[in-house]
């Protein structure tokens, strides 16, 4: 029987694997970056053990330090949760060899499957060796590990260079292997996978299907269980290749097969020989803990002959620090509060007053709605994310509520191209008009103009607030009964709650304030000073750093006085294990360049400067 589990892992799912433990009765041991010495994971285990550096090839992916770990904290067994070592057979191995139980499958199985150039051949399919013009669109792919690093869609010849060097650079840098292979792209296809359990005994489950078609840049945003609008045929062939696929190499654990599936035809993808950030919509489904599964299958025990019945459907939405209307930049600062409504299920590596840093990845948290059918779990997930109080660095919170109310997903018509059709639309602004008068008059409960009545009109006051990109500006007057703004009337005020009155119809309007921070309801909003400082004024056509992180490249040959055409990619920022590309943002001379390789930047920095014309 295990006792002690090091969780070789961080974030969402090294809390949720304790957490488990904990029910189970098992101690956990952490390790923690220095970057991560007061996350939220190194504080729920039992013990923590420190990796020195803040780098995951210097912490999280230095295999040999976490082996060290385990033993030094009286570890019996490790469990990788995904990511990071999760597929890597080598760590695998090397727990083995320290006389520690690996929580995953066998390495065997993980070395057949974890390059997908591999797995795909152990399928019979082979990768593209040769992309001609009548093979467009392809996608670049990379062959070790997953999350959509290291994915281009390359749709023209001349571009399939370039983006070969910068898939095996984002995949060396994430998986630490630059391996990468080019695919076919299916056009309006749809993610579906298969769940599968396989014990040491020759059981092996198929636990549904789960459809991630919601995906930005390839990574999963909505994932929910079963996939909508299969066929039974379509299903049990799913099952059938899945169970074949885990078969094959002989699986133990947990692990998912995926597929691109247009019309009544599945294309195999890849196996992941590990646990999936999206596995909690299938624990809804069937009753299960997979975490719990996974040690017991570990710990030598049989699975039944037929897995629980499925009940009702369940839908997961991936909480992300990042801008979806300014290319997904991803975003860092103080978490100042979580809460979202009861009965949903949160997985998250954060709680109230955290930061998020700039070294991983940019999930926050998952939420997940079960219900008997799947109209009702998107609605319930919907409402859920809505009412969620998130404040601090911008999230992708209202794309996640729209998405969820959009026609394509709650008729099941969405496929993979669904953000690259309706992203402007979703990520529209849309503030609630009334947030700012909430803010000043929340700001303005207890104070009043003069130190006693006067019996003279109180002339109005004003405050400005910065609102999704615009200036707002709200009025207000003090009068003998209190407060008053014009259309409505001004029910309760005070620092934390605004009730206003209009047309018969009162509203409630909760208010939290962080510095200059201001937080009503779902809307953000900035207080401005009264007085602008002109030194905050930038030169036009200056290129300013849109996230915390460093200059891994600059375009060949870019140097002041060199012409460059709107759109050109003139350096390449990596952030949150993510590369992001940095455009002219007008056709003209670079007229300043202060971006050097292996700087490190915050936001705001200004990199370079190009003049137009």
């Amino acid at each position: 029987m295990i006792s002690t589990v090091l969780v070789a892992n961080r974030g969402e799912i090294a809390c949720r694997i304790a957490r488990t433990c904990g029910e189970l009765g098992i101690r956990t041991v952490a390790v923690h970056s220095d970057a991560d010495a007061n996350a939220l994971h190194a504080r729920v285990a039992d013990e923590a053990v420190r990796l020195v550096g803040a780098a995951p090839a210097d912490t999280y992916l230095r295999g040999d330090l976490i082996v060290k770990a385990a033993l030094a904290a009286g570890a019996d067994a490790v469990h990788p949760g995904y990511g990071f070592l999760s597929e890597n057979a080598g760590f695998a191995r090397a727990v083995r060899d320290a006389g520690l139980v690996w929580i995953g499958p066998p390495p065997e199985a993980i070395e057949a499957m974890a390059s997908k150039t591999r797995a795909r051949e152990l399928m019979g399919i082979a990768p593209l060796r040769e992309v001609t013009e009548a093979d467009l669109p392809v996608l670049v792919k990379a062959a070790a590990g997953g999350g959509g690093r290291g994915m281009r869609v390359v749709r023209s010849l001349a571009g399939l260079d370039a983006e070969l060097a910068a898939a095996r650079a984002e995949a060396a840098s994430a998986f630490g292997d630059g391996e990468v292979f080019v695919e076919p792209y299916v056009e309006g296809g749809r993610h579906v996978e298969v769940q599968v359990l396989a014990d040491t005994h020759g059981t092996v489950w198929a636990l549904g299907t789960r459809d991630c078609s919601l995906q930005r840049r390839h990574q999963k945003v909505i994932e929910e269980a079963p996939a909508p609008g299969l066929t039974e045929e379509l299903t049990a062939e799913l099952h059938t290749l899945a169970v074949r696929a885990a078969r094959t190499v002989g699986y133990t654990g947990a692990g998912t097969v995926e597929f691109l599936v247009a019309g009544d035809r599945a294309h195999f993808l890849e196996m992941n020989t590990r646990l999936q950030v999206e596995h909690p919509v299938t624990e809804a489904v069937f009753g299960l803990d997979l975490v719990a599964e996974q040690i017991r299958v570990a710990e030598g025990h049989a699975l039944e002959n037929d897995p629980p019945p499925a009940r009702g459907h369940a839908v997961e939405a991936r909480l992300y620090a990042e801008d979806p209307a300014h290319d997904w930049a991803p975003q860092t600062g103080r978490l100042h509060r979580l809460a979202v409504p009861g009965g949903i299920r949160l997985d998250t590596g954060f709680t109230d007053g955290d930061d998020i840093g700039v070294h991983y990845d940019p999930m926050i948290a998952k939420a997940v709605a079960h219900a008997p059918t799947r109209a009702e779990a998107v609605r319930k997930l919907a409402s859920a994310l809505e009412r969620a109080a998130i404040h601090g660095p911008v999230t992708n919170r209202d794309l996640l509520v729209r998405s969820l109310r959009h026609p394509e997903f709650t008729d099941g018509r969405m496929d993979t191209g669904f953000y690259d059709r309706h992203l402007t639309a979703l990520t529209e602004p849309a503030p609630d008009p009334r947030a700012p008068l909430a803010a000043a008059l929340a700001d303005a409960h207890g104070r009043s103009r003069f130190g006693g009545w006067r019996n003279l009109p109180s002339q109005p006051q004003v405050k400005r607030y910065a609102v999704a990109g615009e200036e707002r500006e709200a009025r207000y007057r003090h009068t003998r009964d209190g407060l008053a703004v014009d259309g409505a009337r001004v029910v309760h005020a005070d620092a934390g709650l605004v009730v206003l009155e209009a047309d018969g119809v009162r509203r409630r309007f909760e208010v939290s304030r962080y510095g200059d921070r201001v937080y009503v309801n779902g809307t953000a909003l900035t207080a401005l000073p009264r007085f602008p400082d002109p030194a905050a004024q930038h030169t036009p056509g200056s290129l300013l750093a849109p996230m915390p992180g460093t200059v891994v490249r600059v375009a060949e040959g870019l140097a002041v006085g060199a012409f460059v055409q709107a759109g050109e990619p003139l350096l390449w920022l990596e952030a949150m294990k993510m590369q992001h590309r940095i455009t002219a943002p007008a056709t003209g001379t670079v007229s300043a360049l202060h971006a050097v390789t292996g700087q490190q930047v915050e936001p705001g920095t200004l990199l370079a400067v190009v003049q137009p014309g």
